[in-house]
C-alpha cells in the first residue's frame, strides 16, 4: 500500500492532484475486494479517529465509524453539543487537545474556515466530512462509482450534474476536472457554483483533457451523458429557502422523461438523502439505472482508502 499521502489533510480536492485522487480510488477498489472476500486489512490497528459532528449524518458517520473498525482502529463520535467547542472553546484549543489523544480528526460542519483552522492547529490529519463549501469525501465515492459502473475515468466519460451549485457540485467539479472527465453542470439562473471554483476547475480541466460546462437548459445538458447526477435542492441550514427554490428548480427534476434524453442506459446517481418527488422521482431512483446505493456503499471503501493513506 502506498503511503505518499501520510500526514496530509483533506480539506478539499483543491490540493490533491489527479494522480493522488486516482491512487485513493485504486486502493478503495482493493479494499472493497478484500472486504467482499473476507480478507483482513487492519492497516490502522490501534489507531483512533475523532469524528466531530455539527451537522446530522447517516452515511458520513456510518462509513467512517465502520471503516475505522474494519481497518482495525476505532472511530469516536463527538457531537459538538457534547464538546467544549459547543460552549465556546476556541477551535485551535480543541485541535491541539485532540491531537494529543487521537491519530486523525474528521469534522462535519457548516463553515469551511472552521475546518481549515482545525487543520492549522492540529498535528494529526484533518478530514473534511462536509462543509457548506465542499464535500470531498462524497466526490471520492462518486468518482469511484463512475469508474466502477462506466469504465476507465477518461475524457470520453460524460457526466451531468443537475441542480444547485452547492458543496457537492463544487467537489464533483474539482474531481472530474482533475481526472479529465467531461462534466456539465445544469443549474437554474442565480444558482451557479461559486465562480472561483469554476475557474479553478476549468484550469484543471485544460491540463487534464477534461471539460467543464455550465448550462441552464437541463434537457440539453443530459444529451449524450452516461452519468446523470442530482442532489437535494435545499441543503442543511437553508430550509427557509425551500419553497422559493421549488419554483426555480422544478424543470431540473430528474424524472423519466428527462432521463430518457440521456445516453441509453445512463446510470443515475444521487449522494442521498433524496427528497423523492422533488429533485428526483421515486420511479427513477428505484429504476434499474439507479446506482445510488452502490454509490453510498462506496463512501465506505473510498474513505477506508483515504484513512489508510493519511493516518500514520
Amino acid at each position: 500500500m502506498t503511503r505518499e499521502l501520510v500526514g496530509r489533510n483533506l480539506l478539499s480536492l483543491v490540493d490533491y492532484s489527479g494522480e493522488e485522487i486516482r491512487s485513493i480510488l485504486e486502493l478503495g477498489f482493493k479494499l472493497k475486494h478484500k472486504q467482499k472476500e473476507g480478507q483482513p486489512h487492519n492497516f490502522l490497528e490501534g489507531r483512533t479517529l475523532a469524528m466531530i459532528f455539527q451537522k446530522s449524518s447517516t452515511r458520513t458517520r456510518l462509513s467512517f465509524e465502520v471503516g475505522m473498525e474494519q481497518l482495525g482502529g476505532r472511530g469516536l463520535f463527538l457531537s459538538v453539543g457534547d464538546l467544549q467547542m459547543g460552549r465556546g472553546e476556541p477551535v485551535k484549543d480543541t485541535a491541539r487537545t485532540l491531537s494529543r489523544y487521537v491519530d486523525g480528526i474528521m469534522i462535519r460542519t457548516f463553515d469551511q474556515e472552521e475546518v481549515e483552522e482545525l487543520a492549522r492547529y492540529a498535528s494529526v490529519p484533518v478530514i473534511n466530512g462536509l462543509t457548506d463549501r465542499f464535500h470531498p469525501c462524497q466526490a471520492l465515492a462518486d468518482l469511484m462509482s463512475v469508474w466502477e459502473k462506466c469504465g476507465e475515468l477518461a475524457p470520453e466519460r460524460k457526466v451531468v450534474y443537475l441542480g444547485d451549485g452547492n458543496n457537492v457540485a463544487h467537489s464533483l467539479m474539482l474531481g472530474c476536472s482533475k481526472l479529465g472527465l467531461q462534466l456539465r453542470v445544469a443549474h437554474p439562473p442565480g444558482y451557479a457554483p461559486d465562480g472561483d471554483i469554476v475557474e479553478l476547475a476549468r484550469r484543471e480541466a485544460r491540463s487534464s483533457g477534461g471539460e467543464l460546462v455550465l448550462m441552464e437548459d437541463p434537457e440539453q445538458a443530459v444529451k449524450g451523458c452516461e452519468v446523470v447526477y442530482t442532489d437535494v435542492w435545499t441543503s442543511m441550514g437553508q430550509e427557509s429557502e425551500k419553497e422559493e427554490k421549488r419554483k426555480h428548480f422544478a424543470p431540473y427534476q430528474l424524472n423519466r422523461a428527462l432521463l430518457d434524453k440521456a445516453e441509453p442506459g445512463a446510470v443515475v446517481m444521487h449522494c442521498l438523502p433524496a427528497h423523492r418527488g422533488e429533485e428526483i422521482t421515486d420511479q427513477v431512483i428505484e429504476s434499474e439505472q439507479s446506482v445510488v446505493f452502490d454509490q453510498a456503499e462506496n463512501r465506505l471503501h473510498a474513505q477506508k482508502a483515504l484513512l489508510s493513506m493519511l493516518i500514520k
